[in-house]
């Protein structure tokens, strides 16, 4: 709950919306170690992104980075850990690419870093169309 509520804070001094933003951490797909599960973890996260259609995937840690390129969703692009980084990863979403909240937090150099590549959220956030 800190890192969510780090996050809706920082949303805040952005100026982003945090309506126009959707979490997930795909723990409803269990242990992730067990083949059958990965698989599940895999299946539900891709039917996710399907339904919410989001416009920008906060990719926290290598880990997510990983996992975002084994979906291997249609026309997708293979994506790289590199902070900070805006890319497109499929038409009509793109990825944000920062390190693991969760292991950020307890140290202010790491906390830092998070802090910086997540940053980039605002500029691509001031930069869409008003509809």
């Amino acid at each position: 709950m800190v890192a969510g509520a780090a996050i809706m804070k920082s949303c805040q001094r952005l100026k982003v919306d945090p309506l126009q933003l959707y979490g997930t951490n795909v723990i409803k797909c269990g242990d992730v170690r067990e083949a059958s599960s990965q698989s599940k973890c895999l299946a539900h996260l891709r039917r996710e992104l399907a339904i919410v259609e989001p416009k920008i995937v906060i990719a926290m840690g290598e880990t997510t980075v990983d996992v975002l390129n084994d979906l291997k969703l249609p026309l997708s692009r293979p994506l790289e850990y590199k902070l900070g980084e805006i890319v497109e990863f499929t038409p009509g979403t793109d990825v944000l690419v920062t390190p693991d909240i969760d292991g950020s937090l307890d140290e202010q150099r790491l906390k830092a870093g998070f802090w910086t590549a997540f940053r980039a959220l605002g500029n691509w956030y001031e930069a869409i169309p008003p509809y």
